[in-house]
């Protein structure tokens, strides 16, 4: 049985991000939600559990676009409709990206 690990509620975001994975080149994903610690993505490559990324990705606040850069670490991937679905929790989210989040979150 599946258990929830997120510790706040998602909100749906479908936008185009880039994943850089440590050591791997940046990479072209869609996001599915987002949270106030984290996020998932779908991605055409399989993401190691427990590999750290840089994630990086738009959100509309405010009437305007802002940019989201922020470290994160797979918690789980797995296979679903041909891509592969990774939930990211976020580390070290910066003040400024709280804020924003917060406010996309609202």
């Amino acid at each position: 049985m599946f258990n929830e690990q997120r510790q706040a509620q998602r909100k749906l975001l479908k936008v185009k991000a880039v994943v850089t994975v440590d050591g791997s080149a940046p990479a072209a994903v869609k996001t599915v939600d987002v949270g106030a610690n984290g996020m998932c993505i779908m991605s055409a490559e399989p993401i190691q559990v427990g590999a750290s990324a840089q994630l990086r990705f738009d959100l509309f606040v405010d009437g305007a676009m802002t940019t989201i850069d922020v470290r994160g670490k797979a918690s789980y991937c797995i296979l679903s409709h041909g891509d592969f679905k990774v939930g990211f929790s976020f580390l070290n989210l910066n003040l400024s990206g709280m804020t924003q989040l917060a406010k996309f979150l609202k």
